[in-house]
């Protein structure tokens, strides 16, 4: 059984900084992309920042220069430092895993719970 818990989310003032954490568990053999999505209230979810096994990173335009998408596959865990929030960013942040189990022979899109972030203004 893989899993992925998400941590790290909460309350912070404009300005601010959050760090989020996404930790895979289970009977994992490879993690491919590894992402951090979010969803706001009445909206559709959207992509956020994506990294590969590689360590190759993008990010969606309005958190370009603010938030960093990183990887420890050591540890298979992914993090995202999240700098001088904004109330927009105010949204539930999931984290999503390219992940082939030990017993598959293919790759699976995987998915946190996801973790509250709320930023006031």
């Amino acid at each position: 059984q893989v899993q992925l818990v998400e941590s790290g989310g909460g309350l912070v003032q404009a300005g601010g900084s959050l760090r989020l954490t996404c930790a895979a568990s289970g009977s994992i053999f490879s993690i491919n992309d590894m992402g951090w999505y979010r969803q706001a209230p009445g909206k559709q979810r959207e992509l956020v920042a994506v990294v590969s096994s590689g360590g190759y990173t993008n990010y969606a335009d309005s958190v370009k220069g603010r938030f960093t998408i990183s990887r420890d596959n050591a540890k298979n865990t992914m993090y995202l430092q999240m700098n001088s929030l904004k109330p927009e960013d105010t949204a539930v942040y999931y984290c999503r895993a390219d992940i082939t189990a030990v017993a598959r022979r293919f790759s699976e899109a995987y998915w946190g719970q996801g973790t509250q972030v709320t930023v006031s203004s």
